[in-house]
């Protein structure tokens, strides 16, 4: 698959998380203005900001696809991170009127009413977000997208934030407590907050460009090792980061110093394109050095220039 078609595979995926957000906000709006419940009211929330963040996270995607330019020599990729985060701040604004409403709605309980039609609405809305959920953390994990599995993850949220409602308003129904449907929605609240301070401080985090992940890594290093066996050659630790689905790995390989410029050029050549074929899409930045007579070196030894 050429990196234009999973471009387009994940946009794809990101306008079926459009799509199931309008799907669920329509039957949630309707399960809750004939319920009255603050609870099913929390839940068709959320799912408004599933439909912003699903709108975002396809923004993003469309910008990260965008090749190198010259404001941008290193491509656009961390325009995820941004999506991840604008997601997060999103659920922030979500829980505070979640919160804003059980309040009010605990000072002044209110019946349940219908309960049967709003039950059965939610549940239908959660099955679609539980199908389309799991299905973009799958691909964005395959793919190595931030954007698919922050939306995806928000999706899960909130399954389980509609299974917490759709138990306050049947203990409801079943106890006549009018109060227990604000209490619940004011914890699944206080989930949506945690889930938010989760993903802002992961695109937080992965926007000071950490390391590529252990496996890659490794990946990495097997290439490595097949270079260094011959002994002549040198390999300095890798230095590896990332940027969205971008992966960048910084090499430094010392040679012995009567090789010509040409035989050293040919072995950088070979060894980025192995790194490619290795890790394919990873850009390799490569730095030759020659190795002076009388000094041994190590391949263990320190980055320190």
């Amino acid at each position: 698959m050429t990196h234009a078609d999973e471009n387009r595979l994940l946009m794809r995926f990101m306008l079926l998380s459009v799509a199931a957000a309008l799907v669920t906000i329509a039957m949630k709006v309707i399960a809750a203005w004939l319920t009255g419940s603050v609870g099913l009211l929390s839940d068709a929330l959320e799912s408004g900001v599933n439909f912003v963040a699903a709108v975002v996270g396809l923004i993003a995607l469309r910008v990260a696809a965008k090749p190198a330019d010259y404001n941008h020599q290193f491509g656009h990729g961390k325009a995820e991170y941004l999506s991840a985060a604008v997601e997060g701040t999103m659920i922030f604004v979500a829980a505070t009127a979640i919160l804003w409403s059980s309040v009010d709605r605990l000072v002044h309980p209110q019946p349940v009413e219908q309960p049967g039609i709003g039950l059965a609405l939610s549940t239908a809305a959660s099955v679609v977000n539980l199908a389309v959920g799991l299905a973009l953390i799958r691909a964005g994990r395959r793919h190595r997208s931030i954007t698919l599995v922050a939306d995806g993850n928000h999706l899960l949220t909130d399954v389980w934030t509609s299974v917490g409602v759709l138990a306050g308003v049947g203990l409801v129904v079943l106890t006549g407590w009018d109060v227990l449907d604000p209490v619940v929605a004011i914890l699944v609240a206080l989930n949506i907050l945690r889930i938010g301070y989760d993903l802002v401080k992961q695109s937080v985090i992965s926007m000071l460009d950490v390391v590529l992940p252990q496996e890659d890594v490794a990946a990495v290093d097997a290439v490595l090792e097949r270079y260094r066996q011959g002994g002549s050659v040198v390999i300095l630790p890798p230095r590896t980061r990332q940027a969205g689905r971008q992966r960048f790995v910084y090499l430094t390989v010392r040679v012995p110093g009567d090789w010509t410029v040409r035989a050293g050029h040919d072995l950088l050549d070979r060894l980025e394109a192995d790194l490619r074929d290795a890790l394919p899409g990873t850009t390799v930045f490569t730095h030759l050095e020659p190795i002076r007579p009388g000094v041994v070196v190590s391949a263990d030894e320190p980055r320190k220039r």
